[in-house]
Parts: C-alpha cells; structure tokens; sequence
C-alpha cells in the first residue's frame, strides 16, 4: 500500500494508524486535467454543468471521470479551481452544484 500512497495512486484513510487506503487508479491532477479537456472539446467553456452531470451525464461516457467517486472529482474541480479555470457554486443538494469552467 505504501507504494500506492508514494506514486500518489493511494492514500490513508487513516493516516495515523494506516489501515485503510483507498486506491485511486487516477490521481487528482490526471483527473482535473482530464475534466478540462472534455470541458473544452465539449464546448463547456463559459458554460455551467452540474456536479451530477460531471459524474453520470450523457456527455461523459467512457470519459475517465465517469462514475468516479464524489470526493476524487471534487477534489479534482478543487484543483481547477486553484488554476483559475473553473469556479464551483453550491446548489441545494450536492450532485446539483454547478461547475462554470473559464
């Protein structure tokens, strides 16, 4: 496990005690690059998506982010974020935030 956690692929739940990691088959920053290439490609720039159409829309099949988990593509819209290329703003429930790429 502790390869996974070093090549970034991995991370303790627990950091502490390191009994549970979970494995990620892609990492934050191969996700958010890979978010905003579909943004662009797909015409989303300046546009707004929801965080339920990120995960489970129509326009994402076979994408790598597909179906990942909430918290790995929340993390990876942080990271755009961080870049200045997008901006996240809540809705009433959270698969309704909204996504508005730069």
């Amino acid at each position: 496990m502790a390869d996974f956690v070093k090549s970034g692929h991995g991370e303790w739940e627990d950091p502490v005690v390191k009994t549970r990691c979970r494995i990620l088959w892609r990492r934050p920053e191969q996700l958010a690059s890979d978010v905003y290439d579909w943004a662009e490609a797909n015409g989303m720039v300046n546009r707004v998506c929801t965080l339920y159409e990120l995960h489970s829309g129509e326009d994402i099949n076979g994408m790598s982010f597909e179906g990942a988990d909430e918290e790995l593509l929340r993390r990876a819209i942080g990271i755009l974020e961080e870049q200045g290329k997008c901006r996240l703003f809540q809705g009433e429930t959270s698969s309704e935030d909204g996504i508005k790429f730069f």
